[in-house]
């Protein structure tokens, strides 16, 4: 096994590693390293990188089939794997999305296979501006009452993304028929393992969730909240500052952003 050269960013997530270019050939042995440091740090950085969206395609491959996004308005030309963040527009439209997402959420989680993973490449950002904060739902978790937690492991919550889409992306435009049929509402359980650790973790995101099952939308909002204030306190986060070069990766089984 080939050992990184790592600088944890806080003791219960993230660790920047160094010596490593993503825009080189990788080996075996060490993607098999940067993958196991994702499973267990569930945030890893890289700075100043530099990769064509083919090589950011063919690396994050390696970690198994690429979703397209819903949105594929929002897509890179020619590359429908890459999802566009930005607040750039050209002849009068925005290149990717815009406006940022103000609420904690892990990617993907609304379909019924949710997102191992992303990865994030920073091409350009404002100066003192731009920041992105992660929180570990491994160390949430863990830090739970026990009897909360025991309660969480017998629960599931229903995620319904059209249901969200029409209450907060106002700004956005409508999504299309075709769009709504392939995101139904799926449920998935609130505590699962880490299926390359086997280590539990909370699994809510919460701008996607419209109740736990078998509970009313009314009865679910609060516990909702609560959950969500204990699990994004600065105990279990760590904010990190873009700048232009860095890549991302963090784990979306474990993580909320």
């Amino acid at each position: 096994m080939t050992d990184l050269n790592l600088t944890e960013l806080t003791p219960f997530i993230g660790a920047e590693v160094h010596d490593v270019n993503l825009g080189a050939p990788m080996s075996d042995e060490t993607f098999t390293a940067v993958k196991r440091a994702v499973a267990e740090r569930s945030v890893l950085l890289f700075r100043d990188q530099d990769l064509t969206p083919q090589r950011h395609i063919d690396f994050s491959s390696r970690f198994g089939a690429l979703e397209k996004h819903v949105l594929q308005d929002f897509c890179l030309d020619g590359h429908p794997e890459i999802f566009v963040v930005s607040n750039i527009m050209e002849n009068g439209k925005h290149i990717g999305a815009f406006g940022g997402s103000k609420e904690y959420h892990s990617d993907l989680a609304y379909i019924s296979e949710p997102s191992k993973g992303s990865v994030f490449r920073c091409l350009e950002c404002p100066d003192g501006e731009g920041e992105t904060e992660f929180v570990s739902l491994f160390a949430a978790h863990d830090a739970l009452p026990a009897e909360k937690r025991a309660w969480l492991a017998e629960q599931s919550a229903v995620y319904d993304y059209v249901w969200d889409y029409s209450r907060r992306q106002t700004q956005r435009p409508p999504l299309s028929d075709e769009q709504i049929r392939n995101t139904p509402p799926v449920t998935h359980p609130c505590v699962r393992s880490h299926p390359e650790t086997g280590r539990k973790t909370l699994f809510l995101s919460p701008i996607w969730i419209r109740n736990f099952e078998g509970m009313s939308e009314e009865d679910s909002e609060p516990i909702l909240k609560e959950l969500t204030d204990f699990a994004t306190s600065p105990d279990f986060s760590y904010r990190h500052s873009w700048r232009a070069g860095d890549v991302l990766i963090w784990d979306n089984r474990s993580t909320l952003h």
